[in-house]
């Protein structure tokens, strides 16, 4: 029996204005990510994707269309219900690490599970996903000592800590080498294999093979990607 995608996306646009004249950042977009499946969105810097995303996860309110998140419509749900909605079975990797300069890495990754009522991950859930990002040894460090690549490591583990059905990544590569762009995407690689949606936006095309599906942003416009 076929299961209702995790992220369903129907028609979707975001419309701005520019010197009085209607801007369309996002033109008639849909897109479904299934789980275990592993989605990319490949697009330059200003086609769109995170305004796509960013109304995926109810950060921003589309001007037309629908959007689906984990079966609910996020439609006229309150900041309150959309907020707890990422928390508890979204992971979502911003643009930007977003950490608190405040806390230590390790308590960064546990914030998640702060947040989330009735849950009490032991931080040994928390050091495991540093370790599996390469930052263990930075467990009780402050951001201010963390170079910009390993402040987006953290944000990945972060978004992982409440085990989520589905991640939803903005160009998490970014600020990474090449041999830890290739962990993360492998990360991200073996969570759809264990039933994870994920859907990453990039402009690095070193993940296409790692993908299930691909699809193009230009100019706000989404459509499947051709070889």
């Amino acid at each position: 029996m076929m299961t209702a995608p995790l992220i369903d996306v129907k028609r979707v646009g975001k419309r701005y204005e520019r010197g009085g004249r209607p801007f369309w950042a996002v033109k008639g977009a849909t897109l479904t990510v299934s789980e275990g499946e592993f989605v990319t969105l490949l697009g330059r810097s200003g086609s769109g994707k995170s305004t796509l995303l960013n109304m995926v996860v109810g950060l921003l309110a589309p001007t037309e269309g629908t959007v689906t998140l984990c079966g609910q419509a996020l439609a006229g749900m309150s900041d309150e219900a959309a907020s707890a909605l990422r928390n508890r079975a979204v992971g979502f990797v911003p643009q930007g690490a977003g950490v608190l300069s405040t806390l230590t890495v390790l308590d960064n990754v546990r914030l998640p599970a702060y947040l989330s009522a009735g849950v009490r991950e032991e931080e040994g859930r928390a050091l495991e996903l540093l370790e599996a990002v390469g930052l263990k040894e930075l467990a009780n460090q402050y951001p201010s000592a963390l170079s910009g690549g390993e402040l987006r490591r953290v944000a990945i583990a972060r978004a992982l800590m409440n085990r989520p059905k589905v991640i939803v990544a903005d160009e998490p590569t970014s600020s990474l080498d090449a041999d830890n762009a290739a962990m993360v995407v492998d990360i991200f690689k073996k969570l759809a294999r264990g039933g994870t949606g994920v859907l990453m936006v990039t402009h690095d095309t070193s993940s296409i093979e790692q993908s299930d599906r691909l699809f193009d942003m230009v100019g706000g416009v989404l459509s499947p990607h051709e070889a």
